[in-house]
């Protein structure tokens, strides 16, 4: 349970409860979500269990995991570059992550002070703007989560991170169901099931098949590394299938909850479920502001997210601790306080990116979007599909078939075939739809 709980937390994150409500709400709701849920069992959820199996079989960091049995399985200690790269991802992440959870902090006080009563569309901006736009401010706010985070990490698997996510994980599932039966009795219920359900598929482009198939690979967080460290505590006994299908399904579940949550209380005031990433810290705050017992359920809001959040920065820190820890003999408490630092000063390249250095552009825009580009579109892509071409192709059918317990029977086989084929091509395309590769050839056939 505790694993399950963990990774659980690893995957749901800002992804589930912020962002995929808005490119849900721009992709033609229902269509949207059938080719989601498709995508997270037919590549989500191999890479997943891909990731597990990796790290159980390693039972170390994943970067002495993929030198371990890349020489093992191929004869080629290299393959420590993708657990490398999967480290580095999840720093650079979690640098520009924390940024919007500290964000996610602020709104708490911003809502229980009364800042967004009345509803007031030039108050919330006002709000937002004085946050993003003050370096000192959204520093503050940055620094205090990575204290939480940090703090969490130091204090080891069981002591820290287990008791962590057996707290925070059901605290989560217990707002999101209060703030449900809020938005049932407060919003336009039925208008927002019926958007989030009833496939248009007249609004569902290629694109936006390409972006549901891009969020389901990033919501599980697979390619970070975190998947993989958790992996390595995973017991023997436990089956890899059934506890990566319970993860997937938990967070699919949230990512749903989340925008029955949100779609409702959006319509209930006449705002537009396609307002993109200003949904939650811009549009959402003006629908509590004029509801009943607004101040205290934004707050609520705003506490579910920022848990949401704690238990994936947990996630994304864990693997670069557990490398310093195991391989260069740092004490826990200082091996989290050193990454955490260096997380924190990346991060400052996301919080002057949007007041003193947003003049400062350069490839892709600002510093923050061209870290959020390097990694969520170019690395992490290029680490889930050296993933499953690894477990699916480079270990042995014995090892595989030995980690996952099921034998070499349908699941074994399902799982394989999907590894082998169906997830590395699915990966390249979410790789060649964010290198831009896919407009240029679409561009060419016409």
């Amino acid at each position: 349970m505790a694993f399950v709980l963990a990774v659980s937390g690893s995957a749901v994150g800002l992804g589930n409860i912020w962002k995929f409500p808005y490119i849900a709400g721009q992709n033609g709701g229902g269509a949207f979500v059938l080719v989601y849920l498709l995508c997270v069992f037919a590549v989500g959820l191999p890479v997943m269990m891909s990731e597990i199996l990796i790290g159980r079989r390693g039972r170390r960091n994943p970067v002495a995991t993929m030198q371990l049995l890349g020489e093992e399985e191929a004869g080629q200690s290299g393959w420590k570059l993708a657990g490398v790269a999967g480290v580095v991802a999840g720093i650079i992440i979690l640098s520009f992550y924390s940024v919007f959870a500290g964000w996610s902090l602020s709104y708490i006080v911003s809502s229980l002070t009364g800042e967004f009563v009345g509803g007031d569309p030039v108050r919330v901006t006002n709000v937002f703007d004085r946050l993003s736009g003050s370096w000192g401010y959204s520093a503050f706010w940055h620094s205090a989560f990575m204290v939480m985070t940090i703090a969490v990490v130091a204090r080891g698997v069981e002591r820290g991170l287990e008791r962590c996510v057996r707290i925070l994980m059901p605290a989560l599932v217990i707002l999101l169901l209060i703030l449900l039966g809020y938005s049932v009795s407060e919003g336009d219920f039925a208008r927002g099931i019926t958007f989030l359900f009833q496939p248009d598929f007249d609004k569902l482009t290629p694109t936006g098949v390409l972006v549901a198939l891009g969020h389901a690979f990033f919501t599980l967080s697979v390619g970070m590394g975190a998947v993989m460290a958790y992996g390595a505590y995973l017991p023997e006994g436990m089956s890899i299938p059934y506890t990566s299908v319970a993860v997937v399904v938990a967070d699919t579940l949230i990512a749903l909850l989340a925008a029955m949550v949100i779609f409702p209380i959006v319509f209930a005031n006449g705002l537009d479920p396609a307002s993109g990433p200003g949904l939650i810290f811009q549009t959402l705050p003006v629908a509590f502001g004029q509801m009943t017992a607004g101040s205290f359920f934004g707050a609520l809001f705003f506490v579910l997210l920022t848990f949401a959040a704690w238990t994936s920065s947990i996630g994304l820190i864990e693997p670069a601790v557990a490398w310093l820890v195991e391989t260069k003999g740092f004490r826990r408490g200082i091996a989290a306080a050193l990454i955490g630092g260096v997380v924190w000063a990346i991060g400052f390249g996301t919080v002057l990116s949007f007041n003193l250095a947003s003049g400062f552009t350069f490839w892709r825009g600002t510093i923050y979007t061209n870290i959020d580009h390097l990694a969520s579109y170019i690395m992490l892509p290029i680490i889930g599909f050296l993933i499953t071409v690894f477990a699916g192709w480079v270990m042995c059918r014995n090892s595989s078939a030995d980690e996952l317990g099921v034998g070499v029977g349908v699941t074994y086989k399902v799982w394989r075939f999907l590894a082998r084929f169906v997830a590395p091509v699915a990966v390249l395309f979410i790789f060649f739809h964010a290198a831009g590769i896919m407009d240029w050839l679409r561009e060419m056939i016409a």
